[in-house]
């Protein structure tokens, strides 16, 4: 479906309709790889001057403890969930945007908006108030909890009928029904059971055996950040660091049994407790970027009550053919995307979190994006999210940046 033919699809479904405004914002085509150019309303200098509104989320981790104790277990997902909640006349003004054919006003809640998570928030609590014992909302997601057959069945039903009410649309495709496990907010959760994907480790896990000085020197730079976390370090690593010694002009490492030993030691405590810690919905997230040429790598972390960093999870990711011809300002901003979307169920909050990064251009992101049509589309993304972009030195971003040059 082209850009032009999704518009008018949006004309005749009352999505937005022709009208007068003296507050408009530019829709903009992006393009997207291997797909048409979608049309996007960059609302960045109505977001500026928006007073933002907070819904208090639920804890996630109530959450997962909730539903994680039911034997049967349904998770329904909303259709384009924003465009279902109408907009005031005075709200369509504001949200009113500009094209080469007129100017037109949103009817329904467009994408983009500073407080539209807010209001959908807002709106979901208030449609399942009373159902709190077998039905959490979760911005679009609903489940569905419950102990025997029957009371789900009971309970399924009466979701539904409040989801019809309000005349609200799922969609089919992205449900669960009746699922002893499921997948929700990033554990596998049910029948008494809830595991933590496998997201948070599995970058260490996935840390190959060095052959190369270089690669050796990744992992202890990375593991050097932890330190202070893991007991006995220095004698732990002291195999991994005698390979550094000697010729410089030497590429290759002589490993051993005894290096194989100490790395996948090494592997092991950065993938335990105390190094790895759960996270905490009432403190700010940090997230911790950095690309090279290889690929991505992402470190999630908070700060304790003793001004201490731990962190929750580890991410990494390896660039596409077509991404490694990225510039180093997109590979840098490709690496943020990847970030927040794959840590959306703890960041799309209404709380602001941090994105540290060793790429000083990229704290003008929200700001001056010039003519790039991908960095401008990765910056439409971020305007759903509460952030900041702050710059960190490079020998201060040395987790992340070992994460990235995974081969």
């Amino acid at each position: 479906m082209t850009s032009s033919t999704r518009f008018h699809l949006m004309i005749e479904l009352r999505i937005v309709e022709p009208g007068e405004s003296d507050f408009t914002s530019p829709l903009i085509l992006v393009e997207v790889p291997g797909k048409d150019a979608r049309s996007c309303i960059d609302y960045r200098r109505l977001n500026k001057v928006t007073r933002a509104q907070y819904f208090p989320l639920p804890n996630i981790e109530e959450l997962i403890e909730k539903v994680s104790a039911a034997k049967y277990i349904s998770v329904l997902d909303l259709t384009r969930g924003y465009w279902q909640i109408p907009l005031s006349p005075r709200a369509q003004r504001y949200a009113a945007f500009v094209t080469t054919f007129g100017i037109f006003r949103p009817l329904r809640l467009p994408f983009g908006l500073k407080n539209a998570p807010y209001y959908f928030s807002r709106l979901m609590a208030s449609l399942l108030r009373n159902c709190e014992d077998y039905a959490v909302p979760y911005l679009d997601d609903v489940a569905i909890f419950s102990q025997s057959w029957e009371d789900h069945l009971r309970h399924l039903e009466d979701i539904l009928d409040h989801l019809s009410s309000a005349k609200l649309n799922i969609k089919l495709s992205k449900c669960q029904f009746a699922q002893v496990y499921v997948k929700y907010l990033g554990h596998l959760v049910g029948q008494g059971l809830r595991q933590p994907a496998e997201l948070n480790v599995q970058a260490i896990k996935d840390f190959p055996t060095p052959t190369t000085k270089t690669q050796v020197r990744a992992f202890l730079g990375f593991a050097r950040y932890y330190r202070e976390y893991i007991p006995e370090f220095s004698v732990i690593t002291a195999p991994l660091a005698d390979l550094l010694k000697g010729k410089i002009r030497k590429f290759t490492v002589d490993w051993n049994e005894t290096c194989q030993k100490a790395f996948d030691e090494l592997k092991d405590k950065l993938t335990e407790n105390p190094v790895l810690y759960s996270p905490d919905f009432t403190k700010p997230f940090i997230v911790q970027c950095d690309a090279s040429t290889i690929g991505v790598g992402v470190v999630l972390s908070q700060i304790n009550e003793k001004e201490e960093e731990h962190p929750i999870m580890f991410l990494s990711k390896k660039f596409s053919k077509t991404e490694q011809n990225y510039s180093a300002t997109e590979r840098e901003c490709a690496s943020i995307i990847f970030a927040v979307q794959k840590l959306r169920c703890y960041l799309d909050r209404h709380q602001k979190f941090v994105i540290q990064t060793d790429h000083n251009p990229l704290v003008w992101l929200d700001k001056n994006v010039g003519t790039n049509p991908r960095l401008l589309r990765w910056a439409l993304i971020l305007q759903n999210f509460n952030y900041e972009i702050v710059h960190r030195k490079g020998k201060e971003h040395r987790n992340a940046d070992s994460l990235s040059r995974i081969p």
